[in-house]
């Protein structure tokens, strides 16, 4: 694909990802039309003064669940990522009904409004919480990811492809563990839920690249998974704030002690590649030539953090970390003031640091066995 060619629509644009994924592409990607969709004109305000801006910028004003205003929104878009979600699990415990109709019912108008107006490639951004859910959040998330597979039967002879991406914790989004942490770490004291517990960690950089990676190279269907690296949050903890000691709380309502991003059930439809995963649909529409050099997952095979053959050490944590400091320290404000913006584009960026790069793994090639 030639992205200077396509005009580019992210749902969601004004939260952690979408910034990442609009600061990468300006400056490296050039599309022709650069889309901002979401439904707070004070964070696109804010957007636009952070350096967020240009002749190929627009910000549209909607909700993902108003179809009316997406099909509006999606006229003449050749690329959309899907990043618009209600994403606290406690949130979504508590207020059941309106993460199902932003959740799973903005996820068909999107798939419905893609269709309707010719878009070719989407990729909805999922998590390892939709594996093997255990709450709400999780459980509307299989359910977006598990439409948008099927979306693309539903698109038949028309030119929409749909793929997911899944993925785990993002250092430095808004929501991570890391600014709690920090802001916790003053008192010399921090809570813990249970010093065994384990997770996936990516940064929002190697997230957004990850993301344009699987839109150049999908063939519909797919669900992407990266390689990553585990750690126990008691391990990051250590890392964030040295020397505090830990209060132990308990696993809250809804989560797991380990995240898994492959169950053992889908094992048999999955695909290994270098540094990721490929789970292939089991449907009839589907070529079976997709990813024929990809190596087959064993029988039974889980990808899980704490089963996880590739871990990162403190030292690797603190320099991902030490180049996230100034976006946490936003991000700690951000608590009280409920958002915070990254550093302006025209500021310069800051090299990617070794274990930034490849401390997850992520390569910058795909097998040759790619998709158009």
């Amino acid at each position: 694909m030639t992205w200077s060619e396509s005009a580019v629509l992210v749902t969601g644009g004004t939260g952690s990802f979408g910034r990442q994924f609009a600061e990468i592409m300006l400056r490296e990607y050039h599309p022709r039309k650069l889309i901002i969709f979401s439904r707070d004109e004070w964070k696109q305000q804010m957007m636009r003064e952070r350096g967020f801006d240009g002749p190929s910028v627009r910000y549209f004003l909607g909700d993902v669940r108003d179809k009316e205003r997406l099909e509006r929104a999606f006229d003449g878009v050749d690329v959309v990522v899907h990043t618009a979600a209600l994403k606290q699990v406690p949130t979504a415990e508590y207020n059941p009904f309106e993460a199902i109709k932003t959740n799973v019912l903005g996820a068909a108008n999107v798939i419905d409004a893609a269709i309707d107006r010719g878009v070719h490639r989407v990729i909805a951004l999922s998590t390892d919480k939709a594996a093997n859910p255990i709450n709400l959040y999780g459980a509307t998330k299989l359910c977006s990811d598990k439409l948008f597979i099927a979306g693309n039967a539903y698109s038949g002879a028309r030119p929409t492809r749909m793929s997911v991406v899944r993925y785990g914790n993002v250092l430095g989004s808004r929501g991570s563990v890391i600014p709690h942490f920090l802001a916790q770490r003053s008192t010399g004291v921090l809570t813990l839920t249970d010093p065994r517990m384990t997770r996936f960690w990516i940064t929002l950089e190697q997230g957004a690249r990850f993301v344009i990676q699987s839109l150049e190279h999908m063939h519909g269907g797919e669900t992407f998974v990266p390689k990553l690296p585990s750690m126990r949050l008691s391990d990051v903890a250590e890392v964030v704030a040295p020397g505090c000691r830990f209060e132990i709380t308990g696993i809250r309502p809804g989560e797991k002690l380990h995240e898994v991003m492959i169950p053992a059930e889908v094992s048999r439809h999955t695909v290994e590649f270098g540094d990721r995963f490929i789970i292939k649909p089991h449907f009839q529409w589907w070529d079976t030539a997709n990813w024929k050099d990809g190596r087959p997952c064993p029988e039974g095979f889980e990808y899980s953090s704490h089963t996880n053959d590739r871990w990162l050490t403190k030292a690797e944590m603190c320099e991902l970390i030490s180049g996230l400091e100034i976006d946490l320290t936003e991000r700690q404000q951000a608590s009280q003031d409920e958002y915070s913006l990254r550093a302006p584009m025209d500021s310069g960026r800051r090299h990617r640091s070794r274990a930034q790069s490849a401390a997850v793994g992520l390569a910058d090639h795909w097998p040759r066995s790619a998709g158009v």
